[in-house]
């Protein structure tokens, strides 16, 4: 494979305000974008979008709560594009998936959550990680919510499975270390906006609530991202910064 190869990052969960930002954050370094999401018709929307502003990006569809299905897109990916070089997972916020009380949370719910937020990007850096190494560069990226750090009662469910992934991550960062290639998460304890509005993405309890919580642009957030995929210091970067000790 040639060095001057454009280089490859897939978005996993693709949607309209994170995926979207970093998706363009990276490809204005010269990166290729392929797009993973549930529903292909946002993802045709969004790919076309994309090559409008000089962006080769190519839409795949996939259910990410099934975990047995990563070698198979993985390779339908490397196929269509020659190389994977980074990686971001966020397929949902955590509202979207639903907050549960922990007193409330059960072993089918549970499941659930552990596929999409343990299982799958496990596997999805199975199926990536050799590739890298042997390159000797790359990044794994996974986006997090606040609960993943922090038990907070009356909204668990997703946390204790992203908590999960995150331990995965700080081990898999110490690692990797002298490979050239990073594993590092995002985590965010924020609703992300877009433009004037919030994104699509609701909020536990009241609606007074929502109106004091922090806020931040995905622009922002592909901001951290990049910078972490270039400077690759600290295995976590938090927003805000005081959401985790890191």
């Amino acid at each position: 494979m040639s060095s001057n190869i454009s280089p490859v990052i897939v978005i996993f969960g693709a949607g309209p305000g994170l995926g979207a930002s970093v998706a363009r954050r990276f490809g204005r370094e010269g990166f290729r974008v392929a797009l993973v999401g549930r529903r292909q018709e946002p993802l045709l929307e969004f790919a076309e979008l994309l090559k409008a502003d000089g962006i080769e990006a190519v839409p795949f569809t996939a259910d990410l709560s099934n975990p047995a299905r990563v070698p198979a897109l993985i390779a339908g990916i490397r196929e269509r594009f020659g190389r994977i070089d980074v990686i971001e997972y966020g397929p949902a916020s955590a509202a979207d998936q639903g907050f549960v009380p922990a007193a409330q949370l059960d072993v089918v719910a549970l499941e659930k959550y552990v596929r999409l937020f343990l299982l799958t990007p496990v596997e999805i850096v199975r199926q990536v990680l050799p590739e890298l190494i042997e390159r000797g560069n790359g990044a794994i990226l996974v986006t997090h919510g606040s609960s993943s750090a922090t038990g907070i009662p009356f909204l668990s469910g997703v946390g204790p499975a992203m908590a999960a992934m995150r331990n995965y991550l700080y081990s898999l960062n110490g690692e990797l270390e002298g490979t050239g290639v990073y594993a590092g998460t995002l985590t965010i304890g924020a609703l992300i906006t877009s433009g004037d509005s919030l994104a699509d993405q609701g909020f536990p309890g009241d609606a007074e609530a929502a109106t004091t919580f922090p806020t931040v642009h995905p622009d922002t957030l592909a901001g951290l991202y990049w910078d972490m995929y270039v400077q690759r210091r600290a295995v976590e970067q938090a927003y805000p910064e005081l959401v985790v000790a890191v």
